[in-house]
């Protein structure tokens, strides 16, 4: 609290962080409210609980509730029972036709409601069925699967132990194994161990370093610990990977600096024919494959002392690891036949073309070194012996999502992270939901899969009845009073791909529980991408649910895409299938703590809620043009009566997205559009650039929204005064300002504005990190006579070369600018003085935020003074 408010209302209280004595409840209440409101948005939720985790409400509440409501009820599901009776005379139903995770099924179950949840996919299947019987089973589920699932993991240890695959000869318990590709480099000939840095574990100073071997023409690979910090940035900088092999030899064997290394690239190394493609049975590459794969390190933990310790491998260490591989090679054909290891070949796709591509693995288990494959079967062996004995379906199904997070954090896929504020370890295989095969990987032993074979769950308990089925969205016949649905739109994540790298591990295995189920990811059936066969699905999909809902029903759709093309696909199918928006609420589902409100991602979902249609009104595109303007404006007004000025929790990306629900909100209410043949613009294939008539109207609620919103700090007379491309630089630098590097966002604003020949704006488009040019970077280049077209011409660049000119005042003088602007705008100057300083102000406050504006703000600060003290 003393951190947070000003002295003079801490002092008489609070002492060294805490209260003083003698201060009373009433004044500690007092102060620890106003402190809370005095948080930023994000830091409130810290405080704060989930409301299924407090009591409540008061029997008091209940009271109020019940006589406004004409309820009797005690609980929330209690509530949502005799509401549901109200209206549908019966619990109500909320169904999720793209189930997923199972998260809407969850919430809408603990709620009270009863659940419908199907998807397509089976690992979605399983993965729902999962969040409704065994996360919110209660205390006794989970327990019951705490217990067989530390069985399972004690029945491994102690076969690991018996083995002595894990342990050194000093007693020590292996954490973890590093292994790095091989390749010979066509360039250097040279056998060149690949890796993007050397640096193992940047915070105990741990890193690797190449010994050239002249005679065999390779690396001998040693290991330090302790290093100092400038040792660790050597050895981040001498990585023999960039997308292609960087040898730091030549031919001979003579080191190379940095500045004469080249790049072999990876095409040349794979060579002409491209890489050879396994076999089942190959489990390490052949000694004339391309890429070899090598241990180069092993993370060690001492019992006694708890110590860390990185150590190159012993010969030890390499007989032991050559006895994991013929372990493997003992049990590999009975394990595949009983299903306990993956036999899937992997099917090629967007994604999955490429462990086939880059390292020629054609079935799932080659993403899989031997440890990770010995261990993945000895974890469901011991699971299908246990689950003999318990023989529920609870612990069945928890030891196949045991496969599940044991695949995600233990495959060939799993990039070492060296990170200063980690230990070193491996990064999961889905960190970035994609199937990319790097060169080097952590695999974890036994001792550091503690906490993903044995998880931790806190018990919650669902209240409504739950039913769960694979189905196609597009044939399914429940009834549900909800569909809550988030699908997948334009989807650049290949769920169905990535599903498979998972239920290869218990294909064999799932119908055994669910006989009514497939261990099919069913990837052609599924509803994804873009063009008329996406459209055409999902409104055959959307349609369905809506003939499943009764007339006084609702469905919700999660929506976060920023592409108007693809809100028109949604626009569309909405129409198509007899549905009407009603109304939309923009959610803020993200915060600081994620990284979000520095603008990686949208902060908001919007929310449609849907009805179905009722009647036939036809409407008439010069009609609906004034009204998506007038609805625009209407939903950004009470997005902003709801927004805090001070710590806003929606950003203009946010906006953007309600200016899209806006729209739909007008057209979905009618049955028909002159002009637009419904049927037509379903099936149609589209030509690329090309828009149809509903994007142009979603683009045009965009434009209003944009409009509309003029940034805090400009008088409205004044941004009207300016051109397209003057509006789109000021608003970036204020976006720029509240961190936002998705050049996604500035592409939308300049579409919003009308701007054109943007590209000369940007300093930077680097991902993630997009940006406007200073003042200084613009220097005198492109600057037209005032009034010419474009921003060259413009009033803004004319204000934004006198900054530069300031800047470059060897005194940092503003006068000869301001005689410049002066001379500039003759007669005028006197008249414009104003909206010079309210234009150059805005800019200095925003750019205050941005270290390398640090100069021209220096300079805007002294031009605006300068004009200020200007008198004739």
């Amino acid at each position: 609290i003393g951190a947070i408010l000003p002295p003079e209302r801490t002092t008489h209280a609070v002492a060294d962080g805490k209260w003083r004595p003698g201060v009373d409840r009433a004044t500690r209440a007092e102060l620890q409210a106003e402190a809370f409101d005095a948080l930023p948005y994000e830091e409130k939720l810290s405080y704060c609980l989930r409301p299924e985790e407090i009591d409540g409400p008061s029997p008091e509440a209940w009271e109020h509730i019940n006589a406004h409501l004409g309820t009797s009820a005690t609980s929330l599901p209690e509530l949502v029972r005799e509401l549901g009776l109200c209206r549908y005379g019966h619990v109500p139903t909320v169904g999720d036709a793209f189930a997923g995770g199972g998260s809407i099924p969850f919430e809408a179950a603990r709620l009270g409601c009863d659940v419908y949840a199907s998807d397509i996919n089976p690992v979605a299947g399983l993965l729902t069925w999962a969040a409704l019987n065994i996360v919110g089973g209660g205390e006794r589920v989970v327990n019951e699967v705490k217990a067989a699932q530390q069985r399972v993991y004690n029945e491994v240890k102690a076969q690991v132990d018996a083995w002595g695959i894990e342990r050194n000869e000093e007693g020590w318990i292996a954490e973890a194994y590093l292994y790095c590709n091989e390749v010979r480099d066509p360039r250097t000939d040279w056998l060149v161990p690949l890796a993007p840095s050397w640096v193992i574990a940047a915070r105990s100073g741990s890193i690797a370093q190449l010994l050239p071997d002249r005679e065999l023409k390779r690396f001998e690979i040693a290991i330090y610990e302790g290093v100092s910090a400038e040792t660790v940035k050597q050895a981040a900088a001498e990585g023999t990977w960039r997308n292609g092999v960087r040898s730091p030899v030549n031919r001979e064997g003579d080191w190379l600096t940095q500045h004469q290394r080249t790049v072999t690239a990876v095409d040349q190394v794979r060579g002409p024919g491209g890489l050879r493609k396994w076999e089942n049975n190959d489990l390490v590459p052949r000694p004339d494959d391309v890429f070899q794969e090598r241990l180069y390190c092993i993370r060690w933990r001492d019992p006694m002392t708890g110590e860390r310790h990185y150590r190159a491998p012993t010969a030890a260490d390499l007989d032991r690891e050559a006895n994991v591989l013929a372990l493997l090679r003992e049990h590999f054909a009975d394990w595949q036949s009983q299903g306990l290891l993956p036999s899937q070949e992997i099917e090629p796709g967007d994604k999955t073309d490429e462990p086939i591509r880059t390292r020629g693995w054609t079935h799932w288990h080659h993403l899989f070194n031997p440890r990770q494959l010995l261990l993945g079967g000895l974890v469901a062996q011991a699971g299908e012996i246990v689950n003999q004995d318990a023989a529920t379906q609870v612990s069945q199904v928890a030891a196949l999502l045991n496969q599940n997070r044991l695949a995600d954090w233990n495959s060939r896929l799993c990039l070492w992270d060296p990170h200063p504020s980690k230990a070193g370890q491996p990064a999961n295989t889905f960190l970035n939901q994609a199937i990319n095969v790097p060169v080097n990987h952590g695999c974890r032993a036994l001792a550091f899969l503690t906490t993903i074979l044995t998880p931790e769950r806190k018990p919650t308990q669902v209240i409504g009845r739950g039913l769960v089925s694979l189905s196609d969205a597009r044939a399914l016949g429940q009834e549900c009073s909800f569909w809550i649905t988030d699908p997948g739109y334009g989807d650049a994540v290949n769920y169905d791909e990535i599903s498979e790298f998972f239920l290869a591990w218990y294909d064999k295995r799932l119908t055994n529980l669910f006989p009514d189920w497939y261990a099919d990811s069913r990837r052609a059936h599924n509803i994804k991408g873009e063009g008329e066969l996406f459209r055409l699905g999902l409104t055959e999909a959307y349609s369905n649910l809506a003939a499943h809902m009764p007339d006084n029903g609702y469905q919700v759709i999660m929506f976060t895409h920023q592409d108007p093309s693809v809100w028109a696909d949604v626009g569309l199918t909405i129409w198509a299938a007899g549905l009407q928006v009603v109304t939309a609420w923009t959610v803020a589902t993200e915060t600081g703590s994620t990284g979000l409100r520095q603008g990686n991602y949208v902060q908001g979902t919007v929310c449609l809620i849907l009805r179905k249609r009722v009647g036939n009104a036809f409407g008439y595109l010069s009609d609906i043009h004034p009204e998506i303007e007038e609805e625009v404006r209407r939903q950004l007004e009470t997005m902003r009566a709801l927004d805090d000025d001070a710590d806003p929790s929606f950003g203009d990306a946010d906006y953007q997205l309600a200016a899209y629900a806006a729209a739909l909100r007008v057209l979905t209410q009618y049955s028909e559009i002159d002009a637009i043949d419904i049927e037509r613009e379903l099936s149609r294939p589209r030509v690329r650039g090309e828009k149809s008539e509903i994007t142009r109207l979603i683009e045009q609620a965009v434009t209003t929204a944009t409009n509309a919103m003029v940034p805090r700090g400009i008088e409205p007379r004044t941004w009207r005064r300016l051109g397209p491309n003057e509006r789109l630089y000021l608003k970036a630098i204020e976006v720029e300002a509240s961190g936002e590097g998705r050049e996604g966002i500035y592409q939308e604003l300049a579409r919003s504005y009308g701007a054109t020949d943007v590209r000369d704006l940007y300093g930077s488009t680097r991902a993630n990190s997009t940006r406007f040019r200073t003042p200084s970077e613009f220097r005198a280049r492109g600057v037209s006579e005032l009034g010419a077209e474009g921003f060259a011409g413009s009033f803004l660049r004319r204000l934004l070369l006198a900054v530069f000119q300031t800047a470059e005042h060897e005194e940092g003088d503003p006068r000869p600018a301001r005689g410049t602007l002066a001379s500039d705008l003759g007669a005028s100057y006197w008249q414009e003085r104003e909206r010079m300083i309210e234009l150059l102000t805005f800019l200095q406050r925003h750019s205050a935020r941005l270290p390398h504006w640090e100069r021209d703000n220096a300079a805007m600060d002294a031009l605006i003074d300068s004009l200020k003290s200007h008198r004739v």
